[in-house]
């Protein structure tokens, strides 16, 4: 018997978000209006921070990086999906495959610890405020973001390297809609066991080594909001932590549900819902909560609205 590796499959087909061809042009429309909203947002997010001075400090300097992050992760996913939900054969290359594995998983790994940088702003600023000016210094957030994105490309780089050695010689079909690591494994025809090790020591080590930070952040900022006596200074201190509270809230609740329940099929429609959320709703949603509930933002866009009109 000849010995089969890899190469043997050189296309996969993807399962797709539904089989209905009814609801298909549903999807395809209210999933383009969104990634609309996500280039645009996002964009936007990037030009404001970009032209208005008052927001040239190093929170909406992580923002614009975050923005960034968002535009690219969701590229990455949405117009593949949204190509497949109007096509019957739903097919990717092996190494088209490996590529879109590859730059998400740089991406989200990068999101997470960009997270953790904001946390760590917003530490300092609510808890040192004196040396916020010394402590956050242009040099320390340009390491900070370089850093983020080092650490997610190198364990991007193992990881896909990981996969993508297995041997497929079977079945094909993706029962997802994008390439992602259960169902890639899942296809697999050889020993899995260490690429499973491998995912789950960077889902433990990435994952909640960048939540730690945001926890003990918050932990002290928590406690010092409390000492502070007057009401209106307490809510406006944690104005300032809100938006980012609730973009890591849902964030980690999407990638933790997706990558650290145990494997079971009642699962699957749910785990695919739990994905559509996480690699196309969190990039649009990121900015629009910025956008609604942070003050300073908010005056920055009515003012620009305001000279336009």
């Amino acid at each position: 018997m000849s010995h089969l590796n890899k190469t043997e499959v050189i296309m996969f087909m993807f399962s797709g978000l539904t089989d209905n061809e009814q609801l298909a042009p549903f999807l395809f429309t209210f999933f383009l209006n969104v990634y609309l909203v996500c280039v645009v947002f996002n964009f936007g997010m990037m030009f404001v921070v970009l032209k208005a001075s008052n927001l040239h400090t190093p929170m909406y300097y992580f923002l614009s990086y975050l923005s960034l992050v968002d535009l690219f992760y969701s590229s990455v996913i949405a117009p593949k999906m949204l190509a497949d939900l109007m096509s019957k054969i739903k097919l990717i290359s092996f190494y088209g495959c490996a590529v879109q594995f590859f730059c998400f998983d740089v991406l989200v790994v990068t999101e997470a610890l960009l997270l953790s940088c904001m946390a760590y702003d917003r530490y300092v600023a609510i808890c040192c405020p004196l040396l916020y000016v010394l402590v956050m210094t242009n040099k320390k957030c340009w390491s900070l973001v370089f850093l983020s994105f080092s650490i997610g490309f190198l364990q991007s780089v193992v990881q896909t390297s990981c996969v993508f050695s297995l041997e497929f010689c079977g079945p094909n079909l993706i029962d997802h809609f994008y390439c992602d690591v259960p169902p890639l494994l899942h296809l697999a025809c050889s020993s899995t066991l260490w690429c499973n090790s491998i995912t789950f020591f960077f889902v433990v080590v990435c994952g909640v080594g960048s939540l730690m930070p945001i926890l003990v952040s918050y932990t002290f900022i928590v406690s010092s909001i409390l000492q502070i006596k007057s009401s209106k200074g307490r809510q406006k201190a944690f104005g300032t932590c809100s938006s980012h509270l609730t973009c890591v809230s849902i964030f980690y609740g999407a990638v933790f549900f997706i990558y650290l329940h145990p494997p079971n099929t009642a699962l699957q429609i749910q785990d695919k819902l739990a994905s559509v959320f996480y690699t196309v709703m969190i990039p649009m949603l990121n900015p629009l909560i910025y956008s609604m509930r942070n003050q300073e933002v908010k005056r920055v866009i009515k003012k620009a609205l305001h000279i336009h009109h």
